[in-house]
């Protein structure tokens, strides 16, 4: 998100986290445009996420005192001391790309500082493919860290999500973005809607 207006009607659908994308290879890059009071009147049920591949650490203190961040996803090659350090201001979420190749033993040495992984497909811009990975190899994961699903997520995909939580009970949510999209940054509120809808439905 990084749009004031497009903030403020999503932040209406009350979802659990919205995310900001401070990282300067991505066309969803928030740090020139977005207004900061958009993000801090936001309802404090949700989390607000500041999203960052390789950052300098002052910059990431930087951005959390400027927009109150609530949490911090970590997207490129960041060091679980990194991760340490960044969680004396804010919790962190630690996203890792996921291919046929992934060993989820990588995510081990995160588990004490991290609350949360994000696990997305592995991409050369570090995620927003609009691609899904294999969810079959979630049962490969057998940490004791909750995580969040990301990786070229849909409508149609809305259905499978309470199985899915079944499968793998540190499934806590999806992360969804380029499926929602009408362009970089902006998303459609009606497609939201849906989803938000479909998802309370399959979930009672």
């Amino acid at each position: 998100m990084k749009y004031a207006d497009n903030i403020k009607s999503a932040g209406e659908l009350l979802p659990d986290y919205m995310g900001f994308i401070f990282y300067l290879g991505s066309s969803r890059y928030a740090g020139r445009e977005m207004n900061v009071e958009a993000v801090k009147s936001l309802p404090s049920s949700i989390r607000k996420v500041g999203v960052f591949v390789n950052p300098e650490r002052m910059e990431v203190i930087h951005r959390i005192a400027r927009y109150r961040l609530d949490m911090v996803q970590l997207h490129g090659n960041e060091s679980p001391e990194f991760c340490e350090q960044i969680r004396l201001y804010t919790p962190v979420i630690k996203a890792f790309g996921v291919d046929e190749k992934f060993d989820f033993a990588e995510t081990n040495e995160y588990s004490k500082v991290c609350e949360r992984f994000i696990f997305d497909t592995k991409s050369p811009g570090h995620g927003g493919s609009g691609k899904s990975f294999n969810w079959d190899q979630l049962a490969q994961y057998k940490g004791r860290t909750p995580f969040l699903l990301s990786g070229g997520i849909g409508l149609l995909h809305a259905k499978a999500v309470p199985t899915l939580m079944q499968k793998n009970p540190k499934l806590e949510g999806i992360d969804v973005n380029s499926h929602f999209e009408i362009e970089p940054g902006l998303k459609s509120i009606d497609k939201l809607k849906k989803l938000t809808h479909l998802l309370r439905v399959e979930m009672q």
